[in-house]
C-alpha cells in the first residue's frame, strides 16, 4: 500500500498534470499505431477490390467498443465519438479500392468546374483515359466522345439540358450521365439524346470532399441499368453510399431538402443583413445549437449565388409549396401576436406526433454534434485571445 502523499496541493496538482501529459503522449503513440494498421488495412482492401467503407463492419466495431467501455466505467457515447473521429481520419488516409478502369474512356463535360474536376481526378487515378470537355474546346466534342464508355455532364443546372442536346452521337454502349441536383428534365433530355444506357446522378456533397467514403450519391433510374452497373460499382468501391430512386421522387424530396431550406436560409441571412444585426454579438450570446444555425446561414453566403438560385429556379413546381410554407408561418405568427398560446401548443403536439420516434433520435444525435461544436467554439475563443 502506497504512503499518503505529503505534497502540497499545488505540487500535487502539478504532479497530476504531468501524469496526464504522459498519458496523452501514450494515447498519441497508440493513435499512431492505429493509423499504421488502418493504412495497411487500406492496402489489403485495395488489392482485394473491397469498398473503402463497409457500414456493417463499422457498426459492429462501434457496438463492441461501446459495450467494452461500459464494462470499465467509461461513457459509451464518449468512446463512440472518439472512434468515429478516428475512423473518419482513417478513411482520409486510406486509398479507395483498386478500381481498374484502364480500358475505359471517359469524357467529363464541364471537367474544369469544381465538381467536374473532382470526378476527372478520381477516374484518372483509376487508370481511365479521361477527357475534360469545356466551352473552349467544344469543337473537339466529337473527337473525345466517339469512343467514350461514359460521358458525364457536370455543368450549371441552367445549361444542362442545352449541353446535353448539343452532344454528338455517342457509341451504343456509352453511358450518358449527369450530376445535377435536379433529375427529371436532365434525365428526359439524356433519354431523348442517346439511345444507350442513361442514368442520373446527384452527389449530395460539394467538390471540397477529401474522399467519397460515406458520401451519398442519389441514383435516378434511367435506361439499361445492367449496362451502367460498372459505373455504380466504381462509385461504391470508392466508398460512396448509393440510394436509388426515380427522378420524380428525387425532385419531390429535393423540394424539402434543398429548395425550402436554401430559400429559408437566404431569407434569414437577408433579414439579418437588413436589420444590421451584430454577428459577433449573436455568436457570443449563442449556445452551441444557435451558433450552428448561424454558421449554416453564413455558410450559404460563402458559396456560389448562381448555384443556389439555379437550384430554386429549377423547381418551379415547388413555388406553390413555398407559398403554403409562408401561409403557415403567417398563420402562427398572427396567433402568437393575438396571444393565442393554446393554438401554438396544440400545433406543437400535432407536429411532435408527426415526427414520432424521429424526434428523440434527432435530439440524441444532435446532442453529440452540439457538444463537439461547443468544445470547438471554446477552443477558438481561447486561441483568439
Amino acid at each position: 500500500m502506497s504512503e499518503p502523499s505529503t505534497a502540497t496541493p499545488e505540487v500535487r496538482l502539478q504532479q497530476l498534470r504531468e501524469a496526464i501529459d504522459e498519458t496523452d503522449n501514450a494515447l498519441l503513440n497508440l493513435l499512431y499505431q492505429r493509423k499504421q494498421l488502418a493504412a495497411e488495412v487500406g492496402v489489403v482492401k485495395r488489392a482485394m477490390g473491397q469498398p473503402l467503407y463497409v457500414p456493417e463492419r463499422e457498426a459492429k466495431l462501434l457496438e463492441a467498443r461501446r459495450e467494452e467501455a461500459e464494462k470499465i466505467g467509461l461513457s459509451p457515447d464518449l468512446i463512440e465519438d472518439v472512434l468515429r473521429r478516428i475512423i473518419r481520419e482513417s478513411y482520409h488516409q486510406q486509398q479507395a479500392a483498386d478500381v481498374h478502369l484502364e480500358q475505359r474512356t471517359i469524357v467529363v463535360v464541364g471537367g474544369d468546374g469544381a465538381l467536374g474536376r473532382l470526378f476527372v481526378e478520381r477516374f484518372r487515378e483509376a487508370g481511365a483515359t479521361v477527357y475534360s470537355l469545356d466551352q473552349g474546346d467544344w469543337h473537339r466534342a466529337e473527337e473525345y466522345c466517339h469512343a467514350a464508355d461514359l460521358v458525364l455532364v457536370s455543368v450549371p443546372i441552367a445549361a444542362t439540358e442545352e449541353v446535353i442536346a448539343d452532344l454528338p452521337t455517342l457509341p451504343e454502349q456509352c453511358i450518358l450521365a449527369d450530376v445535377t441536383s435536379v433529375k427529371q428534365k436532365p434525365l428526359q433530355a439524356m433519354l431523348a439524346q442517346h439511345n444507350g444506357p442513361v442514368v442520373g446522378l446527384h452527389p449530395m456533397f460539394g467538390p471540397q470532399v477529401a474522399t467519397l467514403a460515406k458520401q451519398l450519391i442519389v441514383i435516378a433510374e434511367g435506361r439499361q441499368p445492367e449496362a451502367y452497373q460498372w459505373l455504380l460499382d466504381t462509385l461504391a468501391r470508392w466508398g460512396a453510399q448509393l440510394y436509388t430512386t426515380t427522378a420524380a421522387r428525387h425532385d419531390e424530396a429535393m423540394g424539402f431538402i434543398q429548395v425550402m431550406r436554401h430559400l429559408s436560409t437566404f431569407v434569414y441571412g437577408a433579414h439579418l443583413a437588413e436589420e444590421r444585426a451584430d454577428l459577433q454579438q449573436l455568436l457570443d450570446l449563442s449556445s452551441p445549437i444557435y451558433r450552428l444555425e448561424l454558421m449554416m446561414v453564413g455558410r450559404l453566403f460563402a458559396q456560389n449565388a448562381d448555384l443556389y438560385a439555379d437550384i430554386i429556379l429549377a423547381h418551379p413546381e415547388n413555388f406553390a409549396m413555398l407559398r403554403r410554407y409562408l401561409k403557415t408561418f403567417d398563420e402562427y405568427l398572427a396567433a402568437l401576436e393575438a396571444g393565442d398560446k393554446s393554438r401554438f401548443v396544440e400545433k406543437f403536439a400535432e407536429v411532435s406526433s408527426y415526427f414520432g420516434e424521429f424526434s428523440q433520435k434527432f435530439l440524441e444525435d444532435s446532442q453529440r454534434l452540439l457538444a463537439s461544436a461547443g468544445d470547438a467554439h471554446q477552443l477558438s475563443q481561447v486561441a483568439g485571445r
